[in-house]
């Protein structure tokens, strides 16, 4: 359950020609020494040594009748022969991932569209094979193969005749909680495709209803496996281009009682691939040979919680495998001694701890194997910050910050293959967002100054971060923006904004702190204060232990954390009026409003709850049995974790919104909930949006009704200003 509105360089096995599409990252070359962009619907490289800027794929070029093919997205060859582009998209769940692809040949400008003889608007990620000659692509749950000189096509998989059973992609939990999409890999030889198959036919659909655009409704089912229902079985399989024919790797475990979120080809014959268990609190990695199908497990891995994988400790991405000293190690992070470390682990299993000390990564950034030197971000001293450090890998150095002093905030930096240059990204509570390209040796600026002399801060007296301890020793993060020319002798409101699941943070120090995207207008000129706590279970950098905490306990320790900050805080700033307390969230944070509205009735008055999970078990299995176990055996924790439960005790003023084709926190809870408030005679108010997901985006006008009916509710319900 992702929170609304929310860089590892890493090496690759050098046969790859293409890598996949990675929409707004930067467009490395092979070497690291130049990047590819998008100009004005042309391709360029720009060398970044010489600033010089070549044209591969001039605009005129893609006009095919008359009309302009439109670039959405594109790749381009290691040999700068081929340009594979993307356009015409359409969303698939929460991302345009499916559209049409052609190919740019640069030598003879050739442009030929690919899978022509497909449905319009049904491809996704289309990859040109290794040496240039094929390109295979999903369509309608197939894999498919294209002869580029010829145009000749041929299915390399069968659904066998049931829309549920999807060849080299995902169902919508392996996208929505692995981040995984992109499902098949080509081989270095072009020989053969690997490939996830993913069997939903036992998967129940949850229906969704369109009411508004037709005469009669419309019913959407949507495969989708609830908390105490298996996963799908998924089984890896190598199809042979030639033949067509697959050879099944023989992975132990049932299919059904396992997930396999992460497969890279390891050599040319040969995969590796992770499994985790259905708790996802035991990881095992193997080697498949993909001649027999022989699968060997080399290393393993148990926590008492749960196992993070590689999309969330490296940019929600989960694709390739960072390989090194040609494919006889990788690196590899783990929690295992209580922090989120960087391990070297060889092919025997062998493994060696490279980020020594008492302190969190967030992300690996790149690595430099001729230095021996491994670049990541962290921030030891500061949980809301991000730097940039770099450490040998030797197992025995520590790390150094790369990042320079004067860069007080969150950095970022996207680096190229080599690691020799880098796209520097900064902000921090004063300074909007900033980029700079670097050579990341020295960190000096490529071409122009150094970002930090051109950075005009902001002056935000009315923004303070603080730590606050609470009755339980709890000692959070937050901030808190403040009315301008407050007088601390009267009162004022305070709204709290909440989150508070593993999922994501609320308060990191960037530009955007603060702020209230949804409000229409100045909140604190109109009078009010406005905080934010990172309690436990969320995922700041304080170590495995504060993470994990929250293991069975959403709903219940995060919740009395939030509750005791805003208590702690009444205490100590009097100005704070405790009969003008609101709070609102979306998504996990609508499940944390709902219940710090009928778990603490008497310290929030008003609350706006949006798109929120109100009953645990209607969520789906991954995420929700990643954090909370299994229903089977612990099914108290989910309804104690829910706020269903505690509906019955509303006393205040709840404005309840929900989408009513929201795909991921589904209608139904906020229906049951609905029913259960009014069961016990609670009045509130409620808003269901027709046919908005989870976004609540599509549809003219509707943002602007959103943030009109928060504000209109917000100023009703807890009015602004001093008394």
């Amino acid at each position: 359950m992702k929170k609304f509105f929310l860089g590892f360089c890493f090496l690759v096995l050098g046969f790859l020609s293409f890598a996949q599409f990675k929409a707004d990252k930067i467009k490395w070359t092979a070497d690291g020494s130049s990047m590819y962009e998008k100009e004005s619907n042309s391709i360029t490289k720009m060398n970044l040594k010489t600033g010089a800027q070549t044209v591969l794929v001039p605009a005129d070029a893609l006009k095919v009748n008359g009309k302009t093919i439109s670039i959405a997205d594109f790749e381009v060859s290691n040999n700068d022969q081929l340009v594979l582009i993307f356009v015409n998209t359409a969303r698939v769940w929460r991302y345009n991932t499916k559209g049409d692809y052609w190919y740019y040949h640069i030598p003879t400008k050739r442009l030929q569209q690919i899978g022509k003889d497909r449905p319009a608007q049904s491809l996704l990620y289309a990859k040109v094979s290794p040496d240039g000659e094929l390109a295979a692509y999903v369509s309608e749950n197939n894999i498919y193969v294209e002869e580029l000189a010829s145009g000749k096509s041929k299915a390399l998989t069968s659904t066998n005749n049931t829309k549920k059973l999807i060849n080299g992609t995902f169902d919508w939990v392996y996208e929505e909680e692995f981040g995984c999409r992109d499902g098949f890999r080509w081989s270095s030889d072009s020989k053969s495709i690997a490939y996830w198959q993913v069997d939903a036919n036992q998967i129940k659909d949850y229906y969704m209803l369109n009411t508004t655009d037709g005469n009669y409704s419309q019913v959407i089912p949507v495969e989708y496996p609830k908390v105490g229902e298996q996963p799908s079985p998924v089984k890896i399989g190598v199809v042979t281009v030639k033949t067509g024919e697959t050879k099944w790797m023989n992975i132990p475990g049932d299919p059904a009682n396992n997930y396999l979120p992460r497969l890279e080809w390891s050599g040319a014959n040969e995969l590796i691939v992770q499994q985790l268990n259905r708790k996802q609190n035991e990881s095992k990695l193997y080697f498949c040979n993909t001649t027999t199908g022989e699968a060997k497990q080399f290393y393993a891995e148990t926590d008492k919680a749960w196992i993070d994988i590689k999309s969330r400790w490296n940019d929600d991405d989960p694709r390739g495998w960072e390989f090194m000293e040609k494919g006889k190690s990788f690196l590899w992070v783990s929690e295992k001694d209580g922090w989120r470390h960087i391990y070297k682990v060889t092919r025997e299993g062998k493994e060696t701890l490279l980020t020594i000390g008492n302190y969190d990564i967030a992300t690996i950034s790149a690595v430099d194997e001729t230095k021996n030197e491994l670049y990541f971000i962290a921030s030891p001293d500061n949980p809301i910050q991000r730097y940039l450090y770099k450490v040998k890998m030797d197992g025995k150095s520590k790390a150094v910050r790369v990042t320079p002093a004067g860069y007080d905030g969150t950095n970022s930096y996207e680096c190229s293959p080599t690691g020799s240059f880098a796209v520097h990204s900064f902000t921090s509570r004063f300074v909007s967002p900033a980029t700079q390209f670097l050579n990341l040796a020295t960190h000096k600026p490529v071409a122009g100054e150094e970002l930090l002399k051109t950075m005009k801060p902001v002056k935000k007296d009315n923004l303070e971060f603080f730590t606050i301890t609470t009755e339980d020793g709890v000692t959070m993060d937050g901030w808190m923006s403040k009315p301008k020319n407050y007088d601390p002798s009267k009162k004022y409101p305070v709204l709290l904004y909440v989150y508070s699941e593993p999922a994501a943070t609320t308060v990191e120090d960037d530009f955007y702190a603060g702020g209230n995207f949804l409000f229409g207008g100045d909140m604190n000129a109109q009078g009010y204060f406005y905080v934010s706590f990172n309690s436990r279970g969320t995922p700041t950098l304080k170590g495995a232990e504060w993470r994990k905490s929250i293991y069975k306990q959403i709903g219940r320790i995060n919740i009395r954390d939030q509750a005791m900050g805003m208590k702690k805080l009444l205490a100590d700033r009097p100005y704070l009026d405790a009969s003008r307390v609101a709070v609102w969230g979306w998504s996990g944070g609508g499940s944390t409003t709902l219940h710090l509205m009928f778990q603490y009735p008497d310290l929030f008055q008003t609350g706006i709850s949006i798109a929120a999970v109100g009953n645990q078990l209607f969520y789906d299995n991954i995420y929700q049995e990643r954090y909370m176990g299994l229903p089977q055996e612990n099914k108290d924790d989910f309804i104690k974790g829910s706020p269903i439960t505690y509906a019955k005790n509303l006393k205040g003023n709840l404005l309840y919104i929900h989408g009513t084709g929201d795909d991921n926190v589904h209608y139904s809870n906020a229906e049951v909930l609905v029913n259960e408030l009014i069961k016990h005679g609670k009045l509130f108010q409620f808003m269901p949006y027709p046919n908005r997901t989870h976004s609540i985006s599509e549809g003219q006008g509707t943002f602007q009704h959103l943030s009109k009916l928060y504000t209109a509710y917000l100023k009703e319900k807890c009015p602004p200003g001093a008394k």
